[in-house]
Parts: C-alpha cells; sequence; structure tokens
C-alpha cells in the first residue's frame, strides 16, 4: 500500500491552489488525491468551544445564581452544517495509508486553532508538520513543502490561541448575560468590542459637550506678501488692529528658512492598509480585509493578516524584481524616473510571522485582468505603497517670515518643493482614481515671494476674517484602526510587539459587530454610537472598558505565543476577574433597569377603557393591565388573506373603527380584492375583524 501525506488547507479555494502544485489533481468527495498526496480543507472554524448550554441543561436559561460559568473541562462543537466535511477529515486521519499531516491553515494564531481543534476533536496522534507561507504563489507553495517545521515548533502559538478563545469565551459569555439579565435587554459584551465602543463613547463626549469660541484673524497684505496675526478673542481688538494697519508700513523682522526631508513610508501592515483605503476609497475595514484576502487567494497579494511593515533581508532580490514589473501595469507611474532604494523596507528583526504586504511576482507577470473594481483599487494602492516606500525622500524648504506693523507681529508661512520624491507617485496616484482628500492633513503651505529681512511694505490693506475653535472629530474607520492601534501603548513596554485593541485581523469584525448589535451606526464615513452604546459604555465597570487592560492581555499573549509566559496563570487571571465581576454586581436600581427598554409608540386609544394602545413586536396592546385588549399582527384573519396588519391600519381602526385594504387574497376566488376592513370587538379574549365590500354603480361587489 502507497503512503501518503494528509495536507489540511483553511479554505477550498487554497487547498486547490495547494494541490494544483503538488500535483493532487484527482478530485475525489471533499478532498483532492495525486502524487503522494492527499489534500482536504476547512471551512473556517470547524470545531468550535461549545456554548455554556452543553455544560449543564440548566444553562440554557439565563439566570444571575448560575453565575460565573466556569468550564473545567472545555466542550467542544461542530455545526450541523459542516460536520460532513469534519467526518470527512476524520477518515482521512485514519486511513492506513497516512503516515503523517501537514497543516496548510492560514500562517498565524487563529489558524493554528483551526487545525489543533480538528486534529484533536479527530483522536489524531499521527506526526505533523507546518507550512508556513506568507504568499499564495506557485514558488512559494513549493518552497515552503520543501522546508516544512516540526509542528511542535508552534505548540506555544497554538496555546496563544486557545488563550485568545477561552479568555473570551469566559468574558463574553459570563459579563453577557450578567448585564443582560441585571438590565433586561440581551447586552453583548466582549474584550475587545466593549473598549472599542468606550472610545467611540468617550469621543461622541467630547463632541457634544465642546462649547465652541469666536475668534478673529487680522490679515495684512501688499507687495505680493500676505501675513496673518494671532488669534484674538476680542472682536473689537481685532477691528482695532485692522484699522490701525490699513494704510500703515509693514516691515520683514525675520526669514527663517529650513531644508525638510520627509523619508518615504513604511510599507503597509494590515491596519494601515485599512485605515488608507478607508480614507481614500471609502472601504470598511471587512471590505478592506475581504478584498486583501481575496487577492490573496488569487496570488496577487502577499499575505494581509500581518502587523509587519518591513520585508525581510533576503527579500531584496524579490522586491527589486517586482518594482520594475510594476512600472508597466501602473498609469499613474508612467515616464516616472526614480532610482529605487530597498534599504529602508528591508529589516528582518521587525518581521514576526509575516512581512508586509505587497503584489507577487505572479501579479506582476499577468497584471489587473479578472479582478473586480474594487480588488483593482486595493492592489493599485498597495503597488502604490511599495513604489513610494522605494522612492527618493521629498525634499523642500520652509520659510516662516515675520512681519511688524502697527507694533503688531504677523506671520507668513510657506513651502518650496526642492526634490518631489516619492509625494509626486502619491499625487499621481490619487489624481488618477480621484481618491478622496484627506480632511486630517496639514493644509497647503504656500509658495511665499522673494522676501529678505529688513524688507518694508508700503499702504498694507488690513482684513479681518471670522473663525471658530472646532471641536474633535467624530471617528472614521481610518482613525478609530488608529486609536485601536494605539490603545493603552503608553502604558506598555517600549518592545512590546503587539499593542492595542485587538489584532490586525480581528479589528474589522469587531467594527462590524458593533454595528450589526445597534451599538454603533454609519454616517457617511463617520462611526457614532447610538443611545443603547452610550448606555452600554456607561453602566459597564472599568475592568471591561478600559483599553489599558486589554491591551496588556493581547501582550501576554503574544508572550505565550513567544514561549515567554505561562499559559495557565494567564487562564487563572482571567477567571479570578470573572468571579469579581460577578460578586460586583448582584443588583441595580429599578430604575438603572429600565435604562435599554425600547421606547414605547402610541397607536391610539383603547375602544374598551380609554388608555393608550401600544405597538409591540407582535402585537398592538392596551397600556393598562387589568385590560385585555390586543390586536395580534399575525390574527389568522390577516395571515389567511397574506396580509400583516400595519401601524397605519391599526390606528385606522381604534380612530375610525374601519380601514381601506388593497390586494387581499381569496383562497377560494385564487386572486385578490380591495375591502374595507371593521373592528368588531366584542370584549371577549379576542378580537374579531369583519369584511365591508365598496359597492359598485351597478351594484355588483367590488372584486378584482
Amino acid at each position: 500500500m502507497a503512503s501518503h501525506i494528509l495536507v489540511i488547507a483553511e479554505k477550498p479555494s487554497v487547498a486547490r491552489s495547494i494541490a494544483a502544485v503538488i500535483g493532487a489533481e484527482k478530485k475525489q468527495d471533499g478532498y483532492m488525491e495525486g502524487n503522494g498526496y492527499l489534500v482536504s480543507w476547512c471551512i473556517g472554524h470547524l470545531v468550535s468551544l461549545a456554548d455554556a448550554g452543553a455544560y449543564n441543561g440548566r444553562f440554557k436559561k439565563w439566570r444571575y445564581d448560575d453565575l460565573p460559568i466556569l468550564p473545567q473541562e472545555w466542550q467542544y462543537i461542530i455545526p450541523a452544517e459542516k460536520k460532513k466535511q469534519f467526518e470527512i477529515l476524520r477518515s482521512l486521519m485514519e486511513r492506513p495509508d497516512v503516515e503523517s499531516l501537514v497543516c496548510d491553515t492560514d500562517a498565524g494564531r487563529e489558524g493554528e486553532l483551526i487545525f489543533r481543534f480538528v486534529y484533536q476533536m479527530a483522536g489524531c496522534k499521527k506526526p505533523f508538520k507546518r507550512l508556513w507561507i506568507s504568499s499564495m504563489e506557485d514558488a512559494a507553495i513549493r518552497e515552503g513543502f520543501q522546508h516544512l517545521h516540526p509542528g511542535a515548533d508552534y505548540d506555544a502559538l497554538y496555546q496563544s490561541a486557545l488563550c485568545r478563545a477561552q479568555a473570551d469565551w469566559l468574558v463574553g459569555i459570563n459579563a453577557t448575560r450578567l448585564f443582560s439579565i441585571l438590565y433586561h435587554k440581551t447586552l453583548t459584551v466582549g474584550r475587545v468590542q466593549t473598549p472599542t465602543l468606550k472610545m467611540l463613547v468617550d469621543r461622541d463626549a467630547k463632541i457634544s459637550g465642546f462649547k465652541k469660541e469666536k475668534y478673529h484673524v487680522v490679515h495684512i497684505a501688499a507687495g505680493g506678501m500676505e501675513a496673518d496675526s494671532r488669534r484674538i478673542f476680542n472682536p473689537g481688538e481685532a477691528d482695532s488692529l485692522k484699522a490701525a494697519c490699513s494704510g500703515a508700513q509693514a516691515v520683514c523682522v525675520s526669514v527663517a528658512r529650513e531644508k525638510k526631508t520627509e523619508q518615504p513610508p513604511r510599507l503597509y501592515d494590515l491596519t494601515t492598509l485599512q485605515r488608507e483605503a478607508n480614507r481614500l476609497f471609502g472601504f470598511t475595514a471587512k471590505q478592506t480585509l475581504d478584498y486583501a484576502q481575496q487577492l490573496y487567494e488569487k496570488k496577487c497579494l502577499t499575505y494581509p493578516r500581518t502587523d509587519s511593515q518591513y520585508l525581510t533581508d533576503d527579500m531584496q532580490p524579490t522586491a527589486e524584481s517586482i518594482v520594475s514589473g510594476l512600472w508597466p501595469l501602473l498609469p499613474f507611474a508612467a515616464e516616472l524616473d526614480i532610482s529605487p532604494q530597498f534599504g529602508r523596507v528591508l529589516n528582518s528583526k521587525k518581521v514576526s510571522d509575516h512581512h508586509a504586504i505587497i503584489p507577487t511576482m505572479e501579479f506582476v507577470q499577468k497584471g489587473f485582468d479578472g479582478l473586480t473594481e474594487g480588488e483593482k483599487k486595493l492592489l493599485s494602492l498597495v503597488c502604490c505603497k511599495l513604489l513610494c516606500a522605494v522612492a527618493a525622500p521629498h525634499v523642500f524648504e520652509a520659510v516662516t517670515a515675520t512681519f511688524t506693523c502697527a507694533g503688531n507681529e504677523f506671520t507668513s508661512k510657506g513651502k518650496t518643493i526642492l526634490t518631489p520624491g516619492w509625494k509626486e507617485i502619491e499625487r499621481r496616484f490619487r489624481a488618477c482614481f480621484k481618491a478622496d482628500a484627506d480632511e486630517d492633513g496639514p493644509e497647503l503651505a504656500r509658495e511665499l515671494p522673494e522676501i529678505t529681512e529688513g524688507q518694508t511694505f508700503d499702504k498694507v490693506e488690513a482684513s479681518v476674517t471670522e473663525h471658530f475653535t472646532t471641536p474633535p472629530k467624530p471617528y472614521t474607520e481610518d482613525t478609530l484602526l488608529s486609536a485601536m492601534e494605539r490603545a493603552g501603548a503608553e502604558d506598555m513596554p517600549e518592545d512590546a510587539e503587539r499593542q492595542g485593541l485587538g489584532t490586525p485581523a480581528t479589528r474589522a469584525s469587531i467594527l462590524e459587530k458593533l454595528v450589526q448589535m445597534g451599538f454603533v451606526e454609519r454616517r457617511g464615513k463617520q462611526l457614532l454610537p447610538t443611545k443603547d452604546g452610550h448606555n452600554l459604555a456607561c453602566v459597564l465597570p472599568n475592568v471591561l472598558t478600559s483599553p489599558q487592560l486589554t491591551a496588556e492581555w493581547e501582550t501576554k499573549l503574544t508572550a505565550i505565543a513567544k514561549g515567554e509566559a505561562d499559559p495557565d496563570s494567564f487562564m487563572a487571571d482571567i477567571e479570578e476577574m470573572t468571579r469579581g465581576l460577578i460578586a460586583g454586581y448582584s443588583q441595580i436600581s429599578e430604575d438603572a433597569q429600565k435604562l435599554f427598554q425600547t421606547e414605547r409608540v402610541v397607536i391610539g386609544k383603547c375602544p374598551r377603557c380609554g388608555e393608550a394602545v401600544y405597538e409591540g413586536k407582535k402585537n398592538y396592546y392596551c397600556g393598562n393591565r387589568a385590560c385585555q385588549f390586543v390586536m395580534w399582527k399575525n390574527d389568522r384573519f390577516w395571515t389567511s388573506r397574506r396580509k400583516e396588519m400595519t401601524r397605519k391600519m391599526a390606528a385606522d381602526l381604534l380612530k375610525k373603527g374601519h380601514t381601506s385594504v388593497k390586494g387581499m387574497w381569496s383562497e377560494k376566488k385564487g386572486s385578490t380584492y380591495d375591502a374595507v376592513v371593521i373592528l368588531d370587538d366584542t370584549g371577549g379574549k379576542y378580537v374579531n375583524f369583519k369584511l365591508e365590500f365598496p359597492k359598485r354603480k351597478d351594484g355588483v361587489h367590488g372584486k378584482k
């Protein structure tokens, strides 16, 4: 019997790419076979941590007395829709001709977890090696298979991933249940999403609490010279200065010239790519990650889930080949004359799991054919960044001229570009793609005329402009991702590899979840907390909303991944924090319990008792508990006619006793008809309805 090596990828698309390179081309049910290999796949997380109800039946209901829930033996679940693929993997692992495995899930923390969960759930004991690559190009795959790593080399990474999953489970399950029970509303709490929400709420509070102040600026101009005063908050003082300067003489008292250099930018890591794609194209963080993942699987882009902005030292020949091949592919790069310098982008010490995001040689060879519009934009952005990163610095002369006029000081600032360098590539890119301007970027300095110290300017023209101090701007995905990345950084050691909230790979999903749960809403590019978002951030304790604490957790997880910290100690700390959280919140006031109540919408007056009738999820009900009046939206009267009672219908029935309805279905006739529905309330448990048909002139009922 010929022996086989089983290769397990994270997704079917990746498995197909791998199989094509290693010669496993024969398609089977759930895997491919050939050349001594079996290649199969997970479907993302095939195996997950089980919900609380799996540990004890009573946990299916949410009760305070059951908290905290702290599993001693963790249990796992395979979703029903994924069981078939899991069974295929298990049967392949159990085949006697399979002697060893290759783990080919995404080369990172979560990818490691996906494989290990399946491996353990299947009860597999066979040896496995790890494929660790940063590109899906054929050459990278072939090289990766020639240099497979022992699976044990990644045990610490798996421990880090397991701690992350279990810690999130403990905090998420217990905190979500605790605060949902206390406030009578499902309030999803997470160790990363909650501090992120708090940042949005804090920013919103600063904006709403901001009191703008009016100020004035006096401008003087003469002989090509323009200069501005300081901010003046007294309007009378500004008018007096304008009057004093009008027609007076201005003297240049100093001219400072400073040659400045802006070094080229670093290459993209995932967060920086998400930020700039949001700023330039309005892409959400999730859209950018999705596009990047698609481009990676199409072999056009290197692995996107990276936190490094450098290439390894040995990648210089590859980088040189890619850069030289990009010029013909990029319209904005036509006729640019640069001498690429690669020293700034190479630094092996600053690459841990994966190097920076760059285009691949395969893309250079085949170009943009077959890509979607979003993919083209993102790939062009990555190409632009690579060219900028190896281009010459941007050199300019900054000029600051100071003038006196009527005993007051005025300043004029300008710049003269000496070497456009990488900024010219960026300018061309933005013009080519009509990319949005950088709203938060610095104002462009004007080019000043030749001015010398002691020079005088006669008959000055003076003017006053009115301005207001401005509040902080609401977060966009660009600025929020930046804030998440920096959160808690001041409390972290300088050499901490990963700072901030979450990881480059998870931040996008965190933002999406906050929007989906109704705690945050998008308005254009802005991310704004909702009323429930405000309330949630305000009622939660600091231990859950503090970015510093969560950033510290990420640092500890990174240390575990390096084998420098103990997983058991980390989990013991999380359990202790969870116990303290539950103990500290046993009860809240009655007023606080009503904080998340949905405002009831009054529809009309009850025909029985005269009290207000409100809209519920499934009905319209009287607010008087002693009164039993209720109209059900799914009453058989309506469902049999394929209609649902709308708010307007209900309001008409309460106010007028009838409502006109079009397009009701007749089961008997197999067609629709229009009629007037009359409220027929006899005072019993159920409300009845009757039909009345408008009469035609010929006396026939108005049926269609």
